[in-house]
């Protein structure tokens, strides 16, 4: 499998907090921002803090998860599952366009596989 990016999702229990700790009091530009979170810039890699997609009567330590970019989704999940890796969501279409797949790291880190199809909004060149 070829990793084509990543990024670090952050699910704060206080997002506002969380946004003001990375923006202004770390300095971390933006890079982009949707409705219900943001994506800052660190150095070559992104930190995402996102206001949805956590639960929180959770105990987790780490509320959050890996992003990682793969250029097919479908062939991930029939790679990972040849390996004997658990899929704790299988692969689809979310309602935000992207094509995601949940695994977890051993130590129960959320990953987040994701494919960005030809015609989403991240693909396209907004200059």
């Amino acid at each position: 499998m070829e990793i084509l990016s990543s990024r670090t999702i952050l699910r704060p229990r206080d997002p506002e907090a969380a946004l003001e700790f990375y923006g202004s009091t770390l300095g971390l530009a933006i890079a982009r921002e949707y409705p219900g979170g943001t994506v800052f810039f660190a150095g070559q890699s992104l930190i995402e803090i996102a206001a949805h997609g956590r639960s929180d009567d959770s105990d987790e330590m780490f509320h959050g998860a890996l992003w990682l970019q793969v250029r097919d989704v479908y062939d991930a999940e029939a790679e990972l599952a040849l390996k004997g890796v658990r899929i704790v969501r299988g692969a689809k279409q979310e309602p935000w366009g992207l094509r995601e797949l949940w695994i977890a790291d051993p130590e129960g880190i959320p990953i987040v596989l994701v494919q960005i199809p030809e015609d989403h909004p991240l693909r396209r060149d907004l200059r």
